[in-house]
C-alpha cells in the first residue's frame, strides 16, 4: 500500500539524520498536526511521536513525545502496521520504544522509572529479529543499562 505520510515521514528522518535537525522537527510537527485533524491513525501518530522525540533538543519535550509514542501504539494492529510493511508486528515496536522511556528518565534523573521501562524493554526484547535493527536495539538496550547502573545522566554515544 502507499502511503504518503510514512514516505513523507521517512524523508523528514532522513533530513534529519543528514544534520537538518529543525527542518525534519518542523516537517515532523506539521504532519503530526495533519494526523490529529483526521489525515492518519495510531499507526502515523505512534511513528511520526517516536522519531519526532528524537530531535527534541529539550529533554521533557522527547519525553513528551515519547510517552505520545507509547499511548499511540495501544490503537495499531499488526494488520494496520503490516499494510505498511508486510514484516511489522506490533510487539516489535515495544523494545524501542520502552528503551526511549528508559533513556529519557535516566537522562533526567530517574533511575526507577528508568528501571521500570528497562525492565518492559527486556521482557520484550524477545520481539527483536535477528537482523541489523534488533542488533541496534540490543546494543541500545545494554547502552542504557549500562549508564543506569553507572548513574550517569549523559546522553548516550
Amino acid at each position: 500500500m502507499e502511503d504518503d505520510v510514512m514516505a513523507r515521514v521517512t524523508a523528514a528522518v532522513q533530513r534529519g539524520q543528514a544534520g537538518e535537525r529543525a527542518t525534519a522537527r518542523r516537517e515532523l510537527e506539521s504532519m503530526w498536526a495533519e494526523v490529529e485533524q483526521g489525515g492518519g491513525d495510531d499507526f502515523h501518530r505512534c511513528v511520526i511521536a517516536h522519531f519526532l522525540a528524537d530531535l527534541q533538543d529539550d529533554l521533557r519535550e522527547e519525553l513528551r513525545w515519547d510517552e505520545r509514542a507509547l499511548a499511540a501504539v495501544d490503537g495499531v494492529s499488526d494488520e494496520r502496521a503490516q499494510e505498511f510493511d508486510g514484516s511489522l508486528r506490533v510487539r516489535g515496536f515495544m523494545p524501542s520504544l520502552y528503551l526511549s522511556l528508559a533513556d529519557d528518565h535516566r537522562r533526567l534523573g530517574d533511575a526507577t522509572r528508568a528501571r521500570e521501562f528497562l525492565e518492559k524493554a527486556r521482557a520484550t526484547a524477545d520481539a527483536l529479529g535477528d537482523d541489523a535493527y534488533g542488533g541496534l536495539v540490543s546494543g541500545i538496550l545494554d547502552k542504557v543499562s549500562r549508564a543506569l547502573t553507572e548513574g550517569s545522566t549523559e546522553p548516550l554515544t
